[in-house]
């Protein structure tokens, strides 16, 4: 039975993840700073991320990074918080894996464009893909982490079906054969547990879109 850690379990996508890994048997353990469990996981404890040490995330297979912040005051947290897990789990086998952004996406063969460069990205989602970008760059630099960064697609569902149906793209906006980038939360958890029950992508940016 693969043990994982949920980092921010407070949030709504951490808690699909959560959902996800529990109904398959994982042995799921939830962080956070509410003062009861409101997941699923089997074992909570509140921790402020900021205050997680090796000892907190030893003996784990995997570390999911939830993480999220929106106000401009928080916003420079993405890269803070996300560089003191990578200093956790440093040198360890212990994966992690970071529920990314969209906007980095590259949205041409070049790589020289990203979906937050384009014309039609929205103003007002503009200042947080700039700080997810960031930290995805700075975590680009670790090679002593075991990372992966999963973006979702563009168009990314609360409230979406739980379809089951995805396809994995990479680096670059992929679109289904709707011409659709679109995800909903649930499938998105179920490709994160995925990528940690058979996935292999370390030290990768990968994708995800519904089928």
């Amino acid at each position: 039975m693969k043990k994982i850690a949920i980092v921010a379990a407070g949030g709504r996508v951490a808690n699909k993840v959560i959902s996800e890994a529990v109904n398959r048997g994982f042995d799921v353990t939830a962080f956070g700073r509410k003062d009861e469990n409101h997941t699923q996981a089997q074992t909570y404890i509140k921790k402020d991320i900021f205050d997680l040490t090796k000892e907190d995330l030893a003996g784990f297979d995997a570390v999911v990074d939830a993480f999220g912040a929106w106000t401009e005051e928080t916003l420079p947290q993405h890269s803070t918080t996300l560089a003191h897990l990578c200093d956790i789990v440093s040198g360890t086998q212990v994966r992690l894996l970071i529920v990314g952004g969209a906007g980095s996406l590259y949205v041409n063969p070049e790589h020289t464009m990203t979906l937050s460069e384009t014309p039609d990205f929205p103003n007002a989602f503009q200042p947080l893909a700039n700080a997810m970008a960031k930290a995805l760059g700075e975590l680009r630099q670790r090679n002593d982490v075991q990372w992966t960064y999963i973006s979702p697609a563009a168009d990314f569902q609360a409230d979406g079906k739980r379809t089951k149906l995805y396809l994995r793209g990479g680096e670059e906006l992929k679109l289904n054969d709707r011409g659709e980038s679109i995800i909903s939360y649930a499938d998105y958890a179920i490709a994160m547990v995925d990528e940690i029950e058979i996935g292999n992508h370390r030290q990768e940016r990968i994708s995800i879109v519904r089928a």
